[in-house]
């Protein structure tokens, strides 16, 4: 696997309680995690994935760090990390 697809954009996301992560290099835009994010949290970014195709993007405010999107990746390319030390609520 290359470098570039372990390279991450990541993003702050529940009140700075959790990091949302995208792998563009694993993500096929296929828009299964928008569609089953419970808070419609997600919409397209400008970033390309591996086929050229938008990945997406969480609206900080709106993201409750569920991992809905992660567990539904059938790329593993989301991950959603809780900051340690703090409330989870």
């Amino acid at each position: 696997m290359k470098k570039a697809a372990l390279k991450a954009i990541s993003k702050d996301v529940h009140k700075g309680k959790a990091v949302f992560s995208i792998f563009p290099g694993l993500c096929k835009g296929c828009g299964l995690c928008r569609e089953k994010c419970p808070e419609g949290a997600l919409s397209w970014s400008e970033e390309l994935g591996v086929y050229g195709t938008p990945t997406v993007i969480p609206d900080p405010e709106k993201c409750k760090a569920c991992r809905t999107c992660e567990r539904v990746c059938p790329d593993c390319a989301i991950a959603i990390t809780r900051k340690t030390g703090e409330d989870k609520d």
